[in-house]
């Protein structure tokens, strides 16, 4: 019946005196099996098996004996209680930047890859050469990130539930939803390039007003991409409709047409 009672009444707060040692243990492992995160706070060496046993101990740094700090998890300095709000909000705080940080990442390194496979894939050359990479890693995704892990703690942050234990970092959905989002930027970069790559000197400007002719590198149409299998190898000459195109290729472009 007292099992009933305590696991029925647990949310809104009872009061226990004169516990023994015994009977705090007991408490602590009723409200673990009913799926509680238990605390435990104590200060004497009577407290220390609850301590052990709690899932978060936390022993008075100041009045709290040593049998009973050793059996904690973590000392109170100040043996105040709102610091233990104060170190709940901390948590919490870090975890949703930790959380963020790790999402962040995700969404840019999956959009990276897929430009990559993208281009490889369609047998473009190389959309992002090693340096650029390196500066992608290093400046596009490295300091954003950084930034996202001292976020301020939400106004509310302590008017929000407790997360579920069982809860992971990163869900299902969240991941599917970020794979979709890497698949997006990688289409997209692969399209910017693939138009970029196409649209150069002697072209007009690609939809009316993008001048993409100012990198000193050769257009390339797409219906030269698909004749390039006919190009003869002993004089890098192929025909497309009727015109002979000669091609040539140098350490610093894909390619030159002459």
């Amino acid at each position: 019946g007292q099992r009933d009672i305590l696991l029925k009444d647990r949310l809104g707060g009872m009061v226990f005196s004169r516990a023994e040692p015994k009977f705090k243990q007991d408490i602590v492992k009723l409200l673990k099996e009913a799926g509680d995160v238990v605390a435990m706070t104590g200060d004497g060496v009577n407290d220390a098996p609850a301590l052990k046993m709690a899932d978060i101990g936390i022993a008075m740094g100041i009045t709290g004996t040593e049998v009973a700090k050793e059996a904690s998890d973590f000392v109170l300095a100040d043996d105040n209680f709102s610091t233990i709000v104060g170190a709940v909000e901390e948590g919490r705080s870090i975890y949703d930047n930790m959380r963020a940080f790790i999402r962040y990442m995700i969404s840019s390194n999956v959009g990276e890859v897929m430009s990559i496979f993208f281009v490889a894939a369609l047998g473009l050359p190389e959309g992002m050469v090693p340096v650029q990479l390196l500066w992608v890693n290093l400046v596009t995704d490295g300091p954003p990130a950084t930034a996202l892990g001292f976020n301020k703690a939400d106004p509310d942050i302590m008017q929000k539930p407790p997360r579920d234990r069982n809860e992971s970092l990163i869900s299902k959905w969240v991941l599917f939803r970020y794979i979709v989002v890497g698949l997006y930027v990688g289409f997209a970069t692969v399209g910017a390039f693939a138009s970029w790559y196409m649209h150069g000197v002697g072209s007009d400007k690609f939809l009316g007003f993008l001048d993409l002719s100012k990198d000193g590198h050769t257009s390339v149409t797409f219906q030269q991409l698909m004749n390039w299998e006919k190009c003869d190898p002993a004089t890098n000459q192929f025909v497309v409709d009727g015109e002979t195109y000669k091609f040539q290729a140098n350490s610093w472009t894909a390619g030159d047409l002459t």
